[in-house]
């Protein structure tokens, strides 16, 4: 069995009288990516900054790269990057100063900067101060600042915010190329249908709870409507249910000639998600 790299048992928190996190529970194991989907203010945010150790859970058990969090060490942190709403970036330095900031800070060379630089779209910005960045230009610099040391765990809070569809289309790629080479991401988005491209499984929080978690295909096949859609030759278009009298009618279609397609009624991901959660985003 694939050794976990992050885990949460029975986690909770609270601010003040608000209970924030309920009870969470989940594992990732290494080289999985893994979305963690909510709505605006149900705790996608506040469960990183517990992840990352930017805040303390008040119960339950977190494990981080193997062992307890509470024994993670320094060394332990720089296997990791970060993309977040408080990613840093200096407004007065260019973004290829930032990426080579942040590799010597890192410890690493600045060999990968232009690499970055190119894969982002961002090649011919280097030279741009931050300042003078857009929201997009300024969210694909954050990642590769994030990604500048090659980290083992990588937690993304919301990458494609801001993105144009090409960049965010070049992000995913880059994903599917981490995980080729074996990175875990922990990915927090509002975007299902990114979900449903890049994660291998997901978590849909409410309420500070995790209502389900599961593969984005296994979670769509459990909410999967009990009905199919019939097309045929002569008779238009309609809808059957996936019972014995569904089944008849199929056969009768069949023997007539006139079946031309049927196929069964599953939701996407936004709609598995709209069921669990009663709520939009």
């Amino acid at each position: 069995m694939t050794a976990s790299i992050l885990s949460m048992e029975a986690v909770s928190l609270s601010f003040k009288d608000k209970r924030v996190l309920d009870n969470l529970t989940f594992s990732i194991p290494r080289g999985q990516t893994f979305g963690f989907l909510g709505p605006s203010g149900a705790g996608k945010t506040t469960t990183i900054k517990l992840l990352t150790r930017q805040l303390v859970k008040d119960a339950g058990r977190i494990s981080l790269l193997g062992r307890p969090i509470e024994k993670a060490s320094p060394a332990d942190y720089e296997r990791i990057g970060i993309l977040s709403d408080t990613s840093a970036l200096y407004e007065r330095m260019s973004i290829a100063d930032n990426l080579r900031f942040y590799a010597r800070t890192r410890g690493v060379s600045h060999g990968r900067v232009p690499y970055l630089l190119e894969r982002m779209g961002l090649a011919d910005s280097g030279k741009t101060l931050i300042k003078n960045c857009s929201k997009g230009m300024r969210q694909r610099a954050a990642l590769a600042a994030a990604l500048v040391h090659q980290p083992e765990l990588l937690f993304l809070d919301e990458p494609t915010s801001g993105l144009d569809p090409a960049a965010r289309a070049e992000v995913h790629k880059m994903l599917g190329e981490l995980k080729e080479r074996g990175t875990t991401v922990f990915i927090t988005t509002h975007d299902m249908a990114e979900a449903d491209a890049v994660c291998d499984r997901v978590a849909i929080l409410n309420d500070g709870a995790i209502a389900a978690c599961d593969a984005p295909d296994d979670l769509k096949l459990r909410y999967a409507r009990n009905r199919v859609v019939i097309r045929t030759r002569t008779r238009g278009a309609f809808e059957a249910a996936k019972d014995a009298a569904g089944a008849a009618l199929v056969d009768e279609l069949i023997r007539a000639g006139e079946l031309v397609s049927i196929h069964s009624d599953e939701p996407n991901l936004e709609e598995v998600f709209l069921e669990v959660t009663g709520r939009e985003f």
